[in-house]
């Protein structure tokens, strides 16, 4: 197994982001575990259930959002264990940020604490405190993540790209959530309408302008954000370029946003008859699709190899990372969750590389620790489970004196 050699470090205008304590209660299959990374690189490993995607969860927990599972907040405490000894679960991590150490939890509302059936609530606090928004938060962590569902984003339907798109660009633009949200509410109200035969025409009329505002601004958003990743420096995976297949975008492209909102509210008032017959409705920001072609090869990541396709997708999500450190002044937190999966040798030795070079603080799983050996000197690992992790002392990183994991082993 090739080791890697040390590289120099890049010179990079983004200040350091560092997840430095990680501490688990009743969540998941953790009763309670503290974990402190060392290392900027760390390996967790294990066979199938072990927790260790549990672990990039928890992280990904801290940023606003539902995570990189996408998980109900009543599907988060440990399980397994009796209805009446359930305890309030929570997640907290310790960062170093540009703004000095910050401590930010989230776990379940207290009023939700005894029941796990009573609320699907979960807060936040940093500090010790309540934020007074979640854009606290976002100003002062980001993580950006990989999973192996994302395996399937070019097989399954375009619901599963339009998500993958709209995180992308939520990261860097926190006001499309609500765009998005707004959008959808009109449209499900209008829907409603149309399905009941009531066509009062002003109201109907309303709820289109709204579609057609929020939709634009969306679109906007989405445009941009493609703009700027095709943008960025190739890496060492295959180049792709990322389009939009919407014809919203499409006329963003040439033409105002008034225009295209003017547009679009006419299509809309158009389409009503066939919308009503349908049950749906068939233009809006809620049609977009999201296409990868490797530039290389000009082959489109729908036809592509699997191995390809995972290759296309890891180099989208390390150009956005780089393009939330640009924009943001950080590098987000990479949870890679079974990255080397699909790869060959070539392009895993070429991820590898790119990881051991790049500032950003990493967290990667894996079935089998033997296939991280060529990151040792460059990373710590550890196995997972029975509820906790064990160091694997193949990995040369040096440690602190003290244990970097407090729980069960």
């Amino acid at each position: 197994m090739r080791r890697l050699h040390a590289v120099p470090p890049r010179r990079h205008v983004a200040s350091v982001l560092r997840l430095t304590r990680l501490t688990l209660t009743e969540f998941r299959n953790y009763a309670a575990l503290t974990w402190r990374p060392t290392a900027r690189i760390s390996v967790l490993h294990g066979p199938n259930g072990s927790g260790k995607t549990n672990l990039l969860e928890a992280v990904s927990l801290l940023v606003p959002g539902r995570g990189l599972r996408g998980a109900r907040n009543a599907d988060l405490p440990r399980q397994g264990v009796p209805a009446h000894s359930v305890r309030a679960w929570g997640v907290a991590g310790r960062f170093q940020t540009a703004e000095g150490d910050t401590d930010i939890g989230t776990g379940s509302a207290p009023d939700g604490a005894s029941d796990r059936g009573a609320s699907d609530r979960r807060v936040f606090r940093m500090n010790g405190a309540t934020p007074r928004s979640q854009a606290e938060i976002v100003g002062r962590i980001a993580a950006v993540w990989l999973t192996p569902r994302m395996d399937r984003l070019f097989l399954d339907g375009l619901s599963g790209r339009r998500r993958f798109l709209d995180r992308l660009v939520w990261a860097l633009e926190p006001n499309h959530a609500r765009e998005m949200a707004a959008h959808d509410t009109a449209m499900g109200n209008r829907n409603r309408l149309l399905c009941e035969g009531r066509h009062d025409r002003a109201w109907l009329a309303g709820l289109e302008d709204a579609m057609a505002r929020h939709a634009v601004a969306a679109s906007a958003a989405r445009l941009s954000l493609v703009n700027r990743l095709n943008a960025q420096p190739a890496g060492r995976f295959p180049a792709a370029r990322m389009t939009l297949a919407c014809p919203i975008a499409e006329r963003l492209a040439h033409e105002p946003a008034l225009a295209v909102e003017d547009w679009l509210r006419a299509g809309l008032e158009a389409s009503r008859a066939r919308d009503a017959a349908a049950g749906t409705t068939a233009l809006g920001a809620h049609r977009t699709d999201m296409l990868l072609t490797d530039l290389a090869t000009g082959t489109a990541a729908a036809l592509a190899s699997t191995g390809q396709q995972k290759a296309l997708l890891i180099g989208v999500v390390l150009s956005h990372a780089a393009l939330i450190a640009a924009t943001r002044g950080f590098w987000p937190l990479l949870l890679l969750d079974e990255p080397a999966v699909h790869l060959d040798n070539d392009r895993r030795d070429k991820l590898f590389e790119v990881l051991a070079e790049l500032p950003a603080q990493t967290f990667l799983t894996g079935t089998d620790g033997d296939t991280f050996l060529p990151l040792a000197e460059h990373a710590e690992a550890f196995a997972a489970g029975d509820g906790g992790l064990r160091q694997d002392r193949r990995f040369l990183m040096q440690q602190e004196a003290s244990s970097p994991v407090a729980g069960p082993l």
